[in-house]
């Protein structure tokens, strides 16, 4: 027999937060999350998503062990301000066992239902900088810190459940050796004295941060478009300051200005913390954070995690700048692979100005969706 229960004291997040742990303690790719980060990403006081945001947790049980997991989420800026009428759901994890997914969506679903919501999509995370899809292809790869890892009978479950295909995301992979620089120098030289641009490089965190606000700003005019987009809020922006931009290597983070200063792109390239993260085992003492941090600066590996161009150089070329960037910093630190973290399939755009270098997806991910009747 399966028993749910809402997660309601400290002690039951903790469980909630470290089930992941004894599931996946025999998968040699799941990347353990740092576990305090965890706690605080569902902590109401930490995070400012919750102003325009609510979720509930929920534990399964089976013999007095907790088998499943699962974030029931409304985000009410969607609800509202888009009229999606959606409800979410991630954090989602579970033993090969029907009767314990298909309860746990249920508890997602009768949310959903009471809140005369349309639809139930997952896995998903509160934004569009949270993690998102459930693996479908390519099971034998380390899952980046960005990324939701799972065993592979978790498709069928959603599937069992009446669940269907939404969005389909991609993971391409290309060695460092595939990019030649005479595909973009020349042209980024032309477009930065077209347009009257300046790449800028930073070797300090603080240095970036004077210009992270207005990179928020970016993200929201550059990925408006997109399907499921919920705009950062000015409060989030700080709360994803603190979160993000201390694990990235400044160097690894480039913008490109205007003349008069206003930034018309970025892009930001995370270091490879898997294996570190998987020997850290979830905690950053005693010796976590040493190897996080030899990960920053010395990691071989980089993951392309955001990359955005106002709207009005879009098509432009602009790319090319920030390429030519970080073929110079990626020369001198000698990086092997590079690997972008999960994009819409139908998000060509994107996916036309990484040609040159040959790209090949290595995962796909999609999210499932119901209707509420």
């Amino acid at each position: 027999m399966i028993t749910i229960k809402e997660v309601g004291s400290k002690k039951d997040l903790k469980a909630f937060v470290k089930f992941p742990f004894k599931l996946y303690k025999d998968s040699k790719y799941w990347t353990p999350p740092i576990i305090s980060q965890e706690l605080k990403t569902f902590d109401k006081d930490e995070n400012p998503v919750f102003n325009d945001a609510e979720a509930r947790l929920f534990l399964a049980y089976k013999n007095n062990e907790i088998v499943g997991r699962v974030a029931a989420i409304i985000n009410w800026l969607e609800v509202k301000d888009q009229n999606q009428r959606k409800m979410r759901f991630g954090w989602f994890d579970f033993i090969d066992d029907l009767e314990v997914s298909n309860a746990l969506l249920k508890e997602v679903e009768a949310i959903g239902k009471t809140h005369s919501l349309e639809y139930t999509e997952g896995p998903v995370g509160f934004s569009n900088l949270d993690k998102v899809g459930v693996v479908t292809e390519g099971f034998e790869h380390d899952s980046p810190m960005v990324t939701w890892y799972n065993y592979p009978y978790y498709a069928k479950h959603y599937e069992a459940a009446g669940y269907k295909i939404e969005k389909g995301y991609i993971e391409s992979e290309f060695p460092f050796s595939n990019v030649k620089p005479e595909t973009f120098e020349k042209a980024q030289a032309l477009i930065k004295k077209r347009y009257q641009l300046t790449a800028l490089n930073f070797t300090k965190t603080s240095e970036v941060m004077p210009y992270v606000d207005k990179m928020f700003d970016l993200f929201n005019e550059s990925y408006a478009s997109l399907s499921s987009f919920v705009a950062i809020t000015d409060i989030q922006k700080e709360y994803f300051k603190k979160k993000f931009i201390s694990f990235v290597n400044p160097e690894y983070i480039k913008f490109v200005i205007d003349k008069d200063d206003n930034l018309i792109g970025f892009a930001i390239v995370m270091p490879s913390f898997s294996k570190a993260l998987q020997k850290a085992k979830g905690k950053l003492f005693p010796f976590g954070f040493l190897h996080i941090l030899k990960a920053k600066k010395h990691s071989k590996d980089v993951n392309f995690y955001l990359i955005g161009i106002h709207p009005e150089y879009q098509k432009k070329g602009v790319h090319a700048v920030i390429f030519n960037e970080y073929y110079n910093t990626f020369t001198e630190k000698g990086i092997e692979y590079c690997y972008r973290t999960p994009e819409l399939e139908d998000n060509i755009a994107i996916q036309k100005i990484w040609k040159h270098f040959d790209p090949v997806i290595y995962r796909r991910r999609k999210t499932f969706k119901k209707t509420l009747s």
